[in-house]
């Protein structure tokens, strides 16, 4: 399987779940940036979660079917729409070859991820697909995808996949009884993102914590994926001590010089010198990947016990939800 890139859009690389294993050594994470989506994407394919997937950061992108290809696409960053018809997201979809489709904004969200019967055949880098556009590894060549570029499918599937194609030969509307659907997996209130407290957010005056767990925040214009600045009320330190660089995360929230918020994302350096307020929670990073700039967020303060039940019990319907898919096929 095989398709041919029209139009690339504002940023459009390949990802997977990221590269763990050097960070001792400096190496970002990186990584698709909505995990949930990125893997969601892959279950409707039948796909390990860590196949790679196409990031499309917004919409304005085009593509086409070099061959007769099964894609499925998830996350809120934009509609795939093919002759007019909007595909249904979150489920293999058929296309034949010569189909041309395309992404059309879609206002809830900022990423979206095209998956392929197989997962998209690139080359791995220190364990990993991922692109990470600052050092140039992973992806195709470790940049950006560009028009008139060709990417193919890798020809090794699962079991599952293959049983998927036989649902296709011989179910009309397959794709609907296919279908994932999501909500499940998502908190209701997109724009609250859930944090516990990080090691220096006593460092903080009181009303500093009052004000980053009561007042809004909104997403500045400088935001990439290796961070988001935050606009609002500046943070007042109660200490002038200097942390030495300590481990960052994708997740961890820092107070900057100035007072003003970082929230790092997958892309973020492996350590860093300011102070560390609050974390994200897990569950709710994938929200955090499909904000805009502009957009308004709270924060909510759970125990970091609470964080990891969310965890746990997330993973655990991700799991239900892989029998389902599979009990729906017989294979």
């Amino acid at each position: 399987m095989q398709i041919k890139i029209l139009k690339p859009g504002i940023l459009s690389t390949v990802q997977d779940l990221g590269r763990y294993s050097y960070r001792s050594q400096a190496v970002a994470v990186s990584g698709a940036m909505d995990t949930l989506s990125h893997r969601l994407a892959n279950k409707a394919l039948g796909n390990p979660d860590d196949a790679p997937t196409i990031e499309f950061t917004y919409a304005s992108a085009e593509f086409s079917c070099e061959t007769d290809v099964l894609i499925a696409y998830s996350g809120a960053g934009a509609f795939l729409v093919h002759n007019g018809i909007q595909l249904i997201s979150d489920s293999p979809v058929f296309l034949s070859r010569g189909s041309r489709v395309k992404l059309i904004n879609n206002p809830d969200g900022a990423r979206t991820y095209l998956a392929i019967a197989g997962g998209w055949y690139v080359p791995t880098v220190m364990g990993s697909c991922s692109t990470y556009l600052t050092a140039k590894l992973g992806g195709i060549n470790g940049e950006v995808l560009t028009a008139a570029q060709l990417i193919n499918a890798n020809p090794l599937i699962t079991n599952i996949t293959a049983a998927i194609i036989r649902k296709f030969n011989n179910l009309e509307n397959a794709e609907k009884a296919l279908r994932i659907h999501t909500q499940s997996f998502l908190s209701a209130k997109r724009k609250t993102i859930r944090v516990f407290m990080a090691r220096e957010h006593d460092w903080f005056e009181d009303s500093s914590i009052f004000s980053l767990l009561n007042d809004p925040f909104k997403i500045g214009f400088q935001s990439n994926r290796m961070g988001y600045q935050l606009e609002g009320m500046a943070m007042k330190r109660t200490t002038q001590k200097e942390l030495l660089s300590t481990a960052v995360t994708p997740g961890s929230i820092q107070v900057n010089g100035a007072g003003q918020l970082i929230l790092l994302m997958a892309d973020c350096q492996t350590t860093g010198g300011y102070p560390r307020i609050a974390q994200v929670t897990e569950v709710d990073l994938p929200l955090c990947a499909q904000l805009k700039p502009g957009d308004v967020i709270n924060f909510k303060k759970i125990s970091h016990d609470e964080a990891e039940k969310l965890y746990i019990a997330r993973e655990k319907e991700l799991k239900k939800l892989d029998a389902a898919i599979a009990s729906r096929l017989s294979y």
